[in-house]
Protein backbone atom coordinates (compact mmCIF):
# COMPACT_ATOMS: atom_id res chain seq x y z
CA UNK A 1 0.00 0.00 0.00
CA UNK A 2 1.25 3.38 -0.94
CA UNK A 3 1.73 5.68 1.91
CA UNK A 4 0.56 9.43 1.52
CA UNK A 5 1.42 11.64 4.09
CA UNK A 6 0.36 15.38 4.08
CA UNK A 7 1.11 18.44 6.64
CA UNK A 8 -0.54 21.58 7.51
CA UNK A 9 2.10 24.42 8.85
CA UNK A 10 1.80 23.61 12.74
CA UNK A 11 -0.25 26.89 14.10
CA UNK A 12 1.88 29.55 16.49
CA UNK A 13 -0.57 29.86 19.77
CA UNK A 14 -0.15 33.44 20.68
CA UNK A 15 -3.44 33.99 19.67
CA UNK A 16 -7.08 31.86 19.29
CA UNK A 17 -7.71 29.76 16.06
CA UNK A 18 -8.85 31.62 13.36
CA UNK A 19 -10.98 31.52 9.60
CA UNK A 20 -7.08 31.28 7.76
CA UNK A 21 -6.21 28.19 10.28
CA UNK A 22 -9.42 26.50 9.68
CA UNK A 23 -8.68 27.10 5.45
CA UNK A 24 -5.43 25.55 5.59
CA UNK A 25 -6.32 22.47 8.08
CA UNK A 26 -10.05 21.35 5.62
CA UNK A 27 -8.38 21.52 2.59
CA UNK A 28 -5.31 19.27 3.86
CA UNK A 29 -8.05 16.94 5.40
CA UNK A 30 -9.81 17.01 2.16
CA UNK A 31 -6.62 15.87 0.63
CA UNK A 32 -6.05 13.36 3.34
CA UNK A 33 -9.63 11.93 2.84
CA UNK A 34 -9.44 11.45 -0.59
CA UNK A 35 -5.98 9.67 -0.26
CA UNK A 36 -7.48 7.64 2.21
CA UNK A 37 -10.67 6.56 0.08
CA UNK A 38 -8.28 6.25 -2.64
CA UNK A 39 -6.45 3.46 -1.02
CA UNK A 40 -3.49 5.32 0.17
CA UNK A 41 -2.13 4.42 3.77
CA UNK A 42 -1.98 8.56 5.04
CA UNK A 43 -0.26 10.12 7.41
CA UNK A 44 -2.11 13.55 7.99
CA UNK A 45 -0.56 16.24 10.46
CA UNK A 46 -1.27 19.13 12.07
CA UNK A 47 0.05 20.60 15.55
CA UNK A 48 1.40 23.77 17.53
CA UNK A 49 4.31 25.53 17.35
CA UNK A 50 4.64 26.84 20.76
CA UNK A 51 7.78 28.33 21.46
CA UNK A 52 9.56 31.41 20.96
CA UNK A 53 9.97 35.03 21.87
CA UNK A 54 6.44 36.04 21.07
CA UNK A 55 4.87 33.25 23.15
CA UNK A 56 7.42 33.98 25.87
CA UNK A 57 6.33 37.79 25.79
CA UNK A 58 2.31 36.72 25.43
CA UNK A 59 2.57 34.83 28.58
CA UNK A 60 4.38 37.13 30.48
CA UNK A 61 1.84 39.72 29.47
CA UNK A 62 -0.83 37.07 31.22
CA UNK A 63 1.36 36.59 34.29
CA UNK A 64 1.59 33.17 33.10
CA UNK A 65 4.36 31.05 32.74
CA UNK A 66 5.34 30.05 28.98
CA UNK A 67 4.24 26.28 29.42
CA UNK A 68 0.63 27.00 31.33
CA UNK A 69 0.19 29.42 28.61
CA UNK A 70 0.60 27.07 25.35
CA UNK A 71 -1.13 24.34 27.22
CA UNK A 72 -4.51 26.52 26.84
CA UNK A 73 -3.97 27.83 23.65
CA UNK A 74 -2.89 24.39 22.23
CA UNK A 75 -5.90 22.94 23.52
CA UNK A 76 -7.74 25.45 21.64
CA UNK A 77 -6.52 24.41 18.23
CA UNK A 78 -7.27 20.90 19.01
CA UNK A 79 -10.89 21.73 19.84
CA UNK A 80 -10.78 23.53 16.50
CA UNK A 81 -9.88 20.43 14.67
CA UNK A 82 -12.67 18.47 16.40
CA UNK A 83 -14.95 21.16 15.27
CA UNK A 84 -13.89 20.82 12.11
CA UNK A 85 -13.80 16.30 11.70
CA UNK A 86 -10.25 16.82 11.04
CA UNK A 87 -9.18 13.33 10.27
CA UNK A 88 -5.52 13.98 11.03
CA UNK A 89 -3.83 10.73 12.88
CA UNK A 90 -1.18 12.76 15.03
CA UNK A 91 -1.06 16.35 16.47
CA UNK A 92 2.07 17.57 17.55
CA UNK A 93 3.16 20.05 19.90
CA UNK A 94 6.99 21.39 19.43
CA UNK A 95 7.15 21.23 23.96
CA UNK A 96 7.03 17.43 23.83
CA UNK A 97 10.29 15.26 24.53
CA UNK A 98 10.24 13.92 21.23
CA UNK A 99 10.46 17.02 18.78
CA UNK A 100 12.80 18.43 21.41
CA UNK A 101 14.96 15.37 20.71
CA UNK A 102 14.53 15.25 17.10
CA UNK A 103 15.67 19.47 17.27
CA UNK A 104 18.62 18.49 19.02
CA UNK A 105 19.61 15.66 16.94
CA UNK A 106 19.00 17.77 13.35
CA UNK A 107 21.49 19.90 14.72
CA UNK A 108 23.80 18.24 15.82
CA UNK A 109 23.77 16.58 12.34
CA UNK A 110 23.88 19.83 10.84
CA UNK A 111 26.98 21.00 13.28
CA UNK A 112 28.59 17.48 11.80
CA UNK A 113 28.32 18.51 8.59
CA UNK A 114 30.19 21.63 9.31
CA UNK A 115 26.99 24.25 8.36
CA UNK A 116 27.00 25.78 11.86
CA UNK A 117 29.40 28.21 13.40
CA UNK A 118 29.28 30.20 16.00
CA UNK A 119 29.51 34.39 15.58
CA UNK A 120 27.63 37.94 16.00
CA UNK A 121 24.17 38.95 14.94
CA UNK A 122 23.67 42.68 14.38
CA UNK A 123 20.07 43.16 12.10
CA UNK A 124 16.61 43.74 12.35
CA UNK A 125 14.13 40.89 13.97
CA UNK A 126 10.36 40.78 13.90
CA UNK A 127 9.24 39.40 17.10
CA UNK A 128 5.55 38.79 15.39
CA UNK A 129 6.91 37.03 12.41
CA UNK A 130 9.80 35.42 14.07
CA UNK A 131 11.47 36.37 11.43
CA UNK A 132 15.30 38.43 10.50
CA UNK A 133 14.95 41.01 7.96
CA UNK A 134 17.68 42.55 6.14
CA UNK A 135 17.95 46.45 5.48
CA UNK A 136 16.84 46.45 1.98
CA UNK A 137 13.74 44.29 2.74
CA UNK A 138 12.14 46.99 5.40
CA UNK A 139 9.07 48.79 4.28
CA UNK A 140 8.80 52.58 5.64
CA UNK A 141 10.48 50.81 8.76
CA UNK A 142 8.28 47.47 9.23
CA UNK A 143 8.53 43.57 7.73
CA UNK A 144 6.80 43.19 4.61
CA UNK A 145 4.12 41.97 6.73
CA UNK A 146 3.93 45.39 8.74
CA UNK A 147 4.95 44.28 12.13
CA UNK A 148 7.14 45.95 13.98
CA UNK A 149 11.37 45.23 13.75
CA UNK A 150 13.51 45.75 16.21
CA UNK A 151 17.39 46.26 15.99
CA UNK A 152 19.07 42.75 17.33
CA UNK A 153 22.92 41.98 18.80
CA UNK A 154 23.80 39.33 20.36
CA UNK A 155 26.13 36.22 19.98
CA UNK A 156 24.39 33.75 17.71
CA UNK A 157 25.08 30.15 15.89
CA UNK A 158 24.60 30.96 11.87
CA UNK A 159 23.44 28.05 9.70
CA UNK A 160 25.69 28.22 6.20
CA UNK A 161 22.49 29.19 4.35
CA UNK A 162 24.66 30.89 1.34
CA UNK A 163 26.40 27.52 0.62
CA UNK A 164 23.57 26.11 -0.33
CA UNK A 165 22.03 28.84 -2.77
CA UNK A 166 22.92 26.76 -5.84
CA UNK A 167 22.06 23.49 -4.84
CA UNK A 168 18.04 24.89 -4.13
CA UNK A 169 18.35 26.72 -7.56
CA UNK A 170 18.93 23.76 -9.32
CA UNK A 171 16.41 21.82 -7.36
CA UNK A 172 13.58 23.97 -8.40
CA UNK A 173 14.68 23.79 -11.88
CA UNK A 174 15.02 20.17 -11.91
CA UNK A 175 11.59 19.66 -9.85
CA UNK A 176 9.09 21.91 -11.39
CA UNK A 177 6.09 21.41 -8.52
CA UNK A 178 8.13 21.05 -5.81
CA UNK A 179 6.55 24.86 -5.29
CA UNK A 180 2.78 26.07 -6.00
CA UNK A 181 1.23 27.98 -7.40
CA UNK A 182 3.42 29.07 -9.64
CA UNK A 183 3.33 31.98 -9.04
CA UNK A 184 4.67 31.35 -5.91
CA UNK A 185 7.30 29.44 -7.15
CA UNK A 186 8.45 32.34 -9.48
CA UNK A 187 8.50 34.84 -6.20
CA UNK A 188 10.81 32.40 -4.51
CA UNK A 189 12.97 31.81 -7.28
CA UNK A 190 13.66 35.54 -7.21
CA UNK A 191 14.28 35.57 -3.90
CA UNK A 192 17.40 33.29 -3.54
CA UNK A 193 18.73 34.36 -6.80
CA UNK A 194 19.06 37.88 -5.12
CA UNK A 195 21.52 36.18 -2.83
CA UNK A 196 21.58 34.29 0.37
CA UNK A 197 23.07 35.32 3.41
CA UNK A 198 23.84 32.62 6.54
CA UNK A 199 20.69 32.26 8.44
CA UNK A 200 21.19 33.75 12.55
CA UNK A 201 19.43 30.23 14.12
CA UNK A 202 20.15 30.70 17.60
CA UNK A 203 19.04 33.29 20.24
CA UNK A 204 20.36 34.56 24.05
CA UNK A 205 17.77 37.28 24.92
CA UNK A 206 15.26 34.75 25.91
CA UNK A 207 14.87 31.14 27.16
CA UNK A 208 11.38 29.49 25.76
CA UNK A 209 12.62 27.00 23.59
CA UNK A 210 14.69 24.16 22.01
CA UNK A 211 17.95 24.72 23.96
CA UNK A 212 21.32 24.20 22.34
CA UNK A 213 23.06 21.12 22.15
CA UNK A 214 26.07 21.49 24.91
CA UNK A 215 25.47 25.80 24.94
CA UNK A 216 22.63 26.08 26.46
CA UNK A 217 22.98 29.59 27.45
CA UNK A 218 21.36 29.89 23.74
CA UNK A 219 18.04 28.92 22.15
CA UNK A 220 17.35 27.63 18.44
CA UNK A 221 15.99 29.92 16.26
CA UNK A 222 11.54 29.07 16.48
CA UNK A 223 11.97 28.28 12.91
CA UNK A 224 14.20 25.72 13.20
CA UNK A 225 12.78 24.33 15.67
CA UNK A 226 9.44 24.56 14.33
CA UNK A 227 10.24 23.06 10.86
CA UNK A 228 11.87 19.83 12.16
CA UNK A 229 8.34 19.06 13.42
CA UNK A 230 7.97 17.15 10.09
CA UNK A 231 10.58 14.65 10.63
CA UNK A 232 9.63 14.17 14.77
CA UNK A 233 6.05 13.37 13.56
CA UNK A 234 7.58 10.96 10.83
CA UNK A 235 9.93 9.08 13.50
CA UNK A 236 13.08 11.11 13.00
CA UNK A 237 14.91 10.85 16.70
CA UNK A 238 12.69 7.74 17.62
CA UNK A 239 11.14 5.60 15.11
CA UNK A 240 13.28 4.78 12.48
CA UNK A 241 11.22 2.54 10.57
CA UNK A 242 8.32 4.28 10.50
CA UNK A 243 10.95 7.22 9.25
CA UNK A 244 12.35 5.26 6.30
CA UNK A 245 8.27 4.77 5.27
CA UNK A 246 6.92 8.49 5.68
CA UNK A 247 9.71 10.41 4.43
CA UNK A 248 9.87 12.53 2.44
CA UNK A 249 6.44 13.94 3.04
CA UNK A 250 4.31 14.28 0.03
CA UNK A 251 3.23 17.48 0.58
CA UNK A 252 3.37 20.52 3.10
CA UNK A 253 0.26 23.15 2.85
CA UNK A 254 1.24 26.66 4.31
CA UNK A 255 -0.09 30.07 3.98
CA UNK A 256 1.96 32.67 1.26
CA UNK A 257 3.38 34.53 4.13
CA UNK A 258 5.48 31.36 5.37
CA UNK A 259 6.48 30.14 2.27
CA UNK A 260 9.96 31.60 2.68
CA UNK A 261 10.61 29.11 5.48
CA UNK A 262 9.08 26.08 3.96
CA UNK A 263 10.97 26.62 0.58
CA UNK A 264 14.47 28.16 1.08
CA UNK A 265 15.26 27.60 4.66
CA UNK A 266 13.74 23.95 5.13
CA UNK A 267 14.72 21.83 2.28
CA UNK A 268 18.75 24.01 2.85
CA UNK A 269 18.84 22.69 6.71
CA UNK A 270 17.61 19.09 4.94
CA UNK A 271 20.07 19.27 2.12
CA UNK A 272 23.01 20.23 4.95
CA UNK A 273 21.66 17.03 6.97
CA UNK A 274 21.55 14.59 4.33
CA UNK A 275 17.88 14.29 4.26
CA UNK A 276 15.40 13.66 1.61
CA UNK A 277 13.38 17.18 0.41
CA UNK A 278 9.66 17.27 0.73
CA UNK A 279 8.16 16.50 -2.70
CA UNK A 280 5.72 19.50 -2.95
CA UNK A 281 5.01 22.82 -0.72
CA UNK A 282 2.00 24.36 -1.54
CA UNK A 283 1.08 27.74 -0.60
CA UNK A 284 -2.39 28.86 -0.50
CA UNK A 285 -3.74 32.70 -0.19
CA UNK A 286 -5.18 34.94 2.73
CA UNK A 287 -9.03 35.71 3.28
CA UNK A 288 -10.16 39.33 3.58
CA UNK A 289 -13.64 39.93 5.23
CA UNK A 290 -16.08 41.65 2.68
CA UNK A 291 -12.87 43.24 1.03
CA UNK A 292 -11.38 44.33 3.99
CA UNK A 293 -8.18 42.59 5.59
CA UNK A 294 -8.89 40.96 8.38
CA UNK A 295 -7.14 42.43 11.66
CA UNK A 296 -8.05 42.46 15.31
CA UNK A 297 -7.77 46.53 15.21
CA UNK A 298 -10.57 46.53 12.48
CA UNK A 299 -12.58 44.01 14.70
CA UNK A 300 -13.49 41.66 11.51
CA UNK A 301 -11.39 38.44 12.74
CA UNK A 302 -13.85 35.65 11.47
CA UNK A 303 -14.21 32.54 13.77
CA UNK A 304 -14.02 29.38 12.52
CA UNK A 305 -16.11 28.08 16.02
CA UNK A 306 -19.27 30.46 15.40
CA UNK A 307 -19.63 30.05 11.54
CA UNK A 308 -19.93 26.27 12.43
CA UNK A 309 -22.52 27.14 15.08
CA UNK A 310 -24.34 29.22 12.93
CA UNK A 311 -24.53 27.60 9.60
CA UNK A 312 -23.36 23.86 10.11
CA UNK A 313 -19.99 21.97 9.79
CA UNK A 314 -20.53 20.55 6.01
CA UNK A 315 -21.55 23.71 5.00
CA UNK A 316 -18.90 26.05 5.92
CA UNK A 317 -16.28 22.85 4.63
CA UNK A 318 -18.26 23.20 1.36
CA UNK A 319 -17.87 27.12 1.48
CA UNK A 320 -14.77 27.70 2.05
CA UNK A 321 -13.17 24.98 -0.50
CA UNK A 322 -15.85 25.90 -3.63
CA UNK A 323 -15.38 29.33 -2.79
CA UNK A 324 -12.09 30.09 -3.83
CA UNK A 325 -9.30 28.34 -6.60
CA UNK A 326 -6.84 26.90 -3.93
CA UNK A 327 -3.78 28.81 -3.68
CA UNK A 328 -6.01 32.09 -4.81
CA UNK A 329 -6.90 34.76 -2.10
CA UNK A 330 -9.96 34.82 -1.14
CA UNK A 331 -12.97 37.14 0.19
CA UNK A 332 -15.15 36.05 2.84
CA UNK A 333 -18.93 36.90 2.36
CA UNK A 334 -21.50 36.20 4.83
CA UNK A 335 -24.31 36.87 1.68
CA UNK A 336 -22.24 34.33 -0.58
CA UNK A 337 -22.20 31.63 1.82
CA UNK A 338 -25.89 31.89 2.55
CA UNK A 339 -26.10 31.79 -1.42
CA UNK A 340 -24.02 28.39 -1.78
CA UNK A 341 -25.48 27.19 1.21
CA UNK A 342 -29.06 27.64 -0.39
CA UNK A 343 -28.50 27.09 -3.98
CA UNK A 344 -25.71 24.78 -4.04
CA UNK A 345 -26.62 22.67 -1.20
CA UNK A 346 -30.18 22.62 -0.43
CA UNK A 347 -32.24 23.46 -3.88
CA UNK A 348 -29.52 21.52 -6.28
CA UNK A 349 -28.07 18.41 -3.45
CA UNK A 350 -30.43 18.96 -0.89
CA UNK A 351 -33.78 18.90 -3.28
CA UNK A 352 -32.58 16.06 -5.32
CA UNK A 353 -31.85 13.59 -2.28
CA UNK A 354 -35.22 14.18 -0.52
CA UNK A 355 -36.84 14.37 -3.74
CA UNK A 356 -35.47 10.74 -5.06
CA UNK A 357 -35.65 8.90 -1.20
CA UNK A 358 -39.07 10.20 -0.72
CA UNK A 359 -40.39 9.36 -3.73
CA UNK A 360 -38.68 5.61 -3.14
CA UNK A 361 -39.90 4.98 0.29
CA UNK A 362 -43.76 6.14 -0.49
CA UNK A 363 -43.76 4.16 -4.05
CA UNK A 364 -41.29 1.50 -3.92
CA UNK A 365 -42.44 -0.13 -1.04
CA UNK A 366 -39.74 1.49 1.09
CA UNK A 367 -37.06 -0.90 -1.30
CA UNK A 368 -34.25 0.49 -4.05
CA UNK A 369 -36.59 -1.06 -6.93
CA UNK A 370 -35.33 -3.64 -9.71
CA UNK A 371 -34.20 -2.04 -13.44
CA UNK A 372 -33.74 -5.54 -14.88
CA UNK A 373 -31.56 -4.89 -17.77
CA UNK A 374 -34.13 -2.52 -19.15
CA UNK A 375 -31.29 0.93 -19.03
CA UNK A 376 -31.05 2.99 -22.42
CA UNK A 377 -28.95 5.36 -23.42
CA UNK A 378 -29.82 8.51 -21.06
CA UNK A 379 -29.92 5.85 -17.94
CA UNK A 380 -26.25 4.42 -18.76
CA UNK A 381 -24.79 8.13 -19.33
CA UNK A 382 -26.14 9.06 -16.01
CA UNK A 383 -24.58 5.46 -13.72
CA UNK A 384 -21.68 5.46 -15.28
CA UNK A 385 -20.93 9.64 -15.54
CA UNK A 386 -19.47 9.47 -12.56
CA UNK A 387 -16.90 5.81 -12.44
CA UNK A 388 -15.82 7.71 -16.12
CA UNK A 389 -14.92 10.88 -14.02
CA UNK A 390 -12.70 9.96 -11.43
CA UNK A 391 -9.33 9.58 -13.59
CA UNK A 392 -9.87 13.28 -13.89
CA UNK A 393 -11.14 13.98 -10.24
CA UNK A 394 -7.66 11.65 -8.96
CA UNK A 395 -5.44 14.45 -11.15
CA UNK A 396 -7.47 17.41 -10.16
CA UNK A 397 -6.74 16.67 -6.16
CA UNK A 398 -3.16 15.41 -7.08
CA UNK A 399 -2.75 18.89 -8.72
CA UNK A 400 -5.06 20.44 -5.23
CA UNK A 401 -7.59 22.17 -7.45
CA UNK A 402 -10.20 21.68 -4.85
CA UNK A 403 -12.63 24.09 -6.20
CA UNK A 404 -12.41 22.35 -10.05
CA UNK A 405 -13.53 18.99 -8.09
CA UNK A 406 -16.59 20.09 -6.44
CA UNK A 407 -17.89 22.21 -9.62
CA UNK A 408 -17.32 18.63 -11.38
CA UNK A 409 -19.50 16.90 -8.80
CA UNK A 410 -22.14 19.59 -8.77
CA UNK A 411 -22.47 19.47 -12.59
CA UNK A 412 -23.28 16.19 -11.94
CA UNK A 413 -25.85 16.68 -9.50
CA UNK A 414 -27.77 19.34 -11.97
CA UNK A 415 -27.12 15.99 -14.64
CA UNK A 416 -29.34 14.33 -11.67
CA UNK A 417 -31.96 17.06 -10.91
CA UNK A 418 -32.41 17.43 -14.64
CA UNK A 419 -32.51 14.17 -15.41
CA UNK A 420 -35.77 13.92 -12.53
CA UNK A 421 -37.84 16.31 -14.44
CA UNK A 422 -37.17 15.48 -17.50
CA UNK A 423 -38.03 11.47 -17.21
CA UNK A 424 -40.97 12.21 -14.33
CA UNK A 425 -41.51 9.54 -12.17
CA UNK A 426 -44.11 10.86 -10.52
CA UNK A 427 -45.94 10.32 -14.05
CA UNK A 428 -44.27 7.34 -15.18
CA UNK A 429 -46.00 5.60 -12.13
CA UNK A 430 -49.06 5.70 -13.95
CA UNK A 431 -48.56 4.62 -17.08
CA UNK A 432 -45.17 2.69 -16.89
CA UNK A 433 -44.01 1.40 -13.87
CA UNK A 434 -41.04 -0.46 -15.25
CA UNK A 435 -40.14 2.30 -16.35
CA UNK A 436 -40.14 4.38 -13.40
CA UNK A 437 -38.38 1.36 -11.38
CA UNK A 438 -35.48 1.90 -13.71
CA UNK A 439 -35.39 5.83 -13.72
CA UNK A 440 -35.80 5.64 -9.44
CA UNK A 441 -33.24 3.31 -9.28
CA UNK A 442 -30.94 5.33 -11.42
CA UNK A 443 -31.42 8.10 -9.48
CA UNK A 444 -30.57 6.20 -6.44
CA UNK A 445 -27.17 4.74 -7.83
CA UNK A 446 -26.28 8.18 -8.34
CA UNK A 447 -26.93 9.37 -5.41
CA UNK A 448 -24.66 6.36 -4.23
CA UNK A 449 -22.02 7.57 -6.16
CA UNK A 450 -22.08 11.32 -5.01
CA UNK A 451 -21.92 10.68 -1.09
CA UNK A 452 -18.36 8.30 -2.41
CA UNK A 453 -17.76 11.18 -3.84
CA UNK A 454 -18.56 14.39 -1.81
CA UNK A 455 -16.91 12.42 1.39
CA UNK A 456 -13.67 14.16 1.87
CA UNK A 457 -15.35 17.33 1.57
CA UNK A 458 -18.43 16.78 3.52
CA UNK A 459 -18.40 13.87 5.23
CA UNK A 460 -21.06 13.75 7.42
CA UNK A 461 -23.21 14.33 5.06
CA UNK A 462 -22.35 11.67 2.98
CA UNK A 463 -22.63 9.24 6.01
CA UNK A 464 -26.55 10.65 6.04
CA UNK A 465 -26.76 9.61 2.39
CA UNK A 466 -25.12 6.33 2.70
CA UNK A 467 -26.95 5.53 5.49
CA UNK A 468 -30.22 6.43 3.92
CA UNK A 469 -29.24 3.94 1.24
CA UNK A 470 -28.18 1.49 3.38
CA UNK A 471 -24.65 1.43 2.38
CA UNK A 472 -22.76 -1.01 4.45
CA UNK A 473 -19.29 0.73 5.84
CA UNK A 474 -16.91 -1.41 3.59
CA UNK A 475 -18.59 0.02 0.68
CA UNK A 476 -17.96 3.17 0.96
CA UNK A 477 -14.32 3.01 -1.22
CA UNK A 478 -13.31 4.78 -4.39
CA UNK A 479 -12.98 1.65 -5.87
CA UNK A 480 -16.73 0.98 -4.71
CA UNK A 481 -17.98 3.33 -7.42
CA UNK A 482 -17.54 0.76 -9.77
CA UNK A 483 -20.41 -1.36 -7.93
CA UNK A 484 -23.89 -1.33 -8.50
CA UNK A 485 -26.45 -0.52 -5.67
CA UNK A 486 -27.98 -3.81 -5.09
CA UNK A 487 -32.37 -4.00 -5.73
CA UNK A 488 -34.95 -4.60 -3.00
CA UNK A 489 -32.57 -3.07 -0.43
CA UNK A 490 -34.47 -1.11 2.02
CA UNK A 491 -34.48 2.69 2.45
CA UNK A 492 -34.06 4.32 5.29
CA UNK A 493 -36.43 7.58 5.90
CA UNK A 494 -34.34 10.64 5.08
CA UNK A 495 -33.63 13.89 6.78
CA UNK A 496 -33.08 16.92 5.92
CA UNK A 497 -29.66 17.54 4.16
CA UNK A 498 -29.38 21.35 4.39
CA UNK A 499 -32.28 23.65 5.74
CA UNK A 500 -32.67 27.02 3.67
CA UNK A 501 -30.85 30.35 5.57
CA UNK A 502 -33.02 32.99 5.43
CA UNK A 503 -30.86 36.20 5.88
Amino acid sequence: MKTYYITTPIYYVNDIPHIGHAYTSLACDVLARFKRLDGFKVFFLTGTDEHGQKVETAAKEKQMIPQDFVNIVSKNFQILSNKLNLSNDNFIRTTEKRHISACQKLWNQLQKSGDIYLGKYSGWYSIRDEAFFQENELIKGKAPTGAKVEWVEEPSYFFRLSKWQNKLLEHYHENESFILPMARRNEVISFVKGGLKDLSISRTSFNWGVPVPNDDKHIMYVWLDALTNYITAAGYSENNTQFKKLWPADIHVVGKDILRFHAVYWPAFLMASGLKLPKKIFAHGWWTNEGEKISKSLGNVIEPMELINTFGLDQVRYFLIREVPFGNDGDFSKKNLIQRINSDLSNNLGNLFQRVITFSIKNCEGKIPDPGNNFNNNDLKLINSFQEELSKIRNLIDNQKLDEVLKLLWIKISSANKYIDEEEPWNLKQIDINRMNVVIYCLIESLRQIALLIQPFMPDTSIKILDSLSIKDDSRKLSNLKDRICPHTLLNKPNQLFPRIHD
